[in-house]
């Protein structure tokens, strides 16, 4: 087990873990890697495909980021009846996503606004859902998701149902209203719910240190009477078994507990951004770029035998095909009809007039 380190609090833990494969398989080590792998690839590709301009909207890629979500995902329990935990990833969470069963064509058909998207192009990026396989798609205002995961973790606890959720949220949404309030909500409902804070030190081009005066968002927990941790973010076992300890003690009742991913943010807020990162200093991004989550772990197995290179080299290959050939397939595919705009948007129903309003609304006038 990991031996703790740093603040006293008993709610607030740094954690200096060992080199241990935490009971994870040979095959399991390597699923880990492949999820990196297919974050990574996936993310190179959409890159690619804003360039050639196929992609609708804004690319926000997690460069340096991919060991966090893959990590907490992985501790999870994932299943595809509607049974398992819930998941609300970010824009940058696609790692978490594609465990959680988020297929890579529609990842790509998302981002390209095709009709065939699981939103039918209405909705652009990592911006849909499916309840069977336990994932919810950010929505766009920063910080109510956790409110919306505090209110569907509740009705686990309500229910009795040996089920937890997970809510990933950026160091710069903590200084929102709504997260607060659905964060002190959760705590007092002593909901089953973990909340990531991805502590990549930007928000937009703000740095962490102008956001909030704590060194580490883990100071933050006892202030609502939540346990917190603080992890590496770029060493995946590191952040699983972090994840796994945090939900072991939610489901055993605790209620919500706090793990702080700290890592940085190696490309701008979004690829489309005119002038991306001129704001962070070289030197430091070069610095950064020597704790790469992917380099570092493929060094760790080889050197721990989890892997050999030739197993390494074909799931590098294995990923950069299945990546290609998902958006090959998706630049094929139609864009949606106009009429499609509305369907399921609008109801024949008609609804009473409100007595919040004297006149009924002219939309001319507006």
């Amino acid at each position: 087990m990991a031996d703790r380190t740093g603040a006293a609090d008993p709610l607030c833990r740094t954690y200096a873990v060992s080199d241990s494969t935490y009971g994870l398989s040979r095959a399991e080590l390597q699923d880990v890697y492949r999820a990196l792998c297919v974050t990574r690839a996936a993310e190179e590709r959409l890159e690619l495909l804003q360039k050639q301009g196929h992609v609708s909207g804004g690319v926000y890629r997690c460069l340096g980021q991919e060991a966090g979500a893959v990590g907490a995902a992985f501790a999870l329990r994932r299943r595809t009846d509607g049974t398992g935990d819930m998941l609300c990833h970010t824009i940058r969470g696609a790692g978490a996503l594609f465990l959680f069963g988020g297929e890579l064509i529609d990842y790509f058909r998302q981002y390209m606004a095709k009709g065939t998207s699981p939103t039918r192009g209405r909705e652009a990026n990592v911006h849909w859902f499916d309840f069977d396989k336990g994932f919810v798609g950010p929505v766009s205002p920063l910080g109510t998701m956790i409110e919306i995961m505090a209110g569907m973790t509740l009705s686990f606890r309500l229910r009795g149902e040996d089920r937890i959720g997970m809510v990933f949220y950026g160091d710069g949404a903590s200084s929102t209203g709504a997260w607060h309030e659905g964060l002190n909500f959760a705590a007092v409902q002593r909901c089953p719910m973990i909340l990531m804070v991805e502590n990549n030190q930007w928000a937009f081009s703000t740095p962490t240190h102008k956001n909030t005066r704590v060194s580490s968002f883990t100071e933050k927990g006892p202030g609502y009477g939540i346990g917190a941790e603080s992890v590496d973010g770029t060493d995946v076992l590191a952040v699983f078994d972090a994840v796994r300890r945090a939900a072991t003690r939610v489901r055993a009742g605790e209620g919500t507990r706090m793990v702080e991913l700290r890592y940085f943010r190696r490309k701008g807020h979004a690829q489309h951004d005119p002038h991306p990162q001129d704001y962070v200093d070289p030197d430091l991004i070069r610095a950064w770029e020597k704790k790469d989550p992917l380099d570092l772990y493929r060094a760790r197995m080889l050197e721990n035998g989890w892997a050999s290179e030739e197993e390494l080299v074909a799931i590098e290959r294995e990923t950069f095909d299945e990546c290609r050939e998902a958006a090959e397939a998706a630049i094929t595919e139609p864009y949606p009809d106009g009429p499609d705009a509305v369907t399921d948007v609008y109801t024949d129903q008609t609804t009473p007039h409100p007595w919040t309003r004297a006149d009924r609304p002219d939309p001319t006038l507006a």
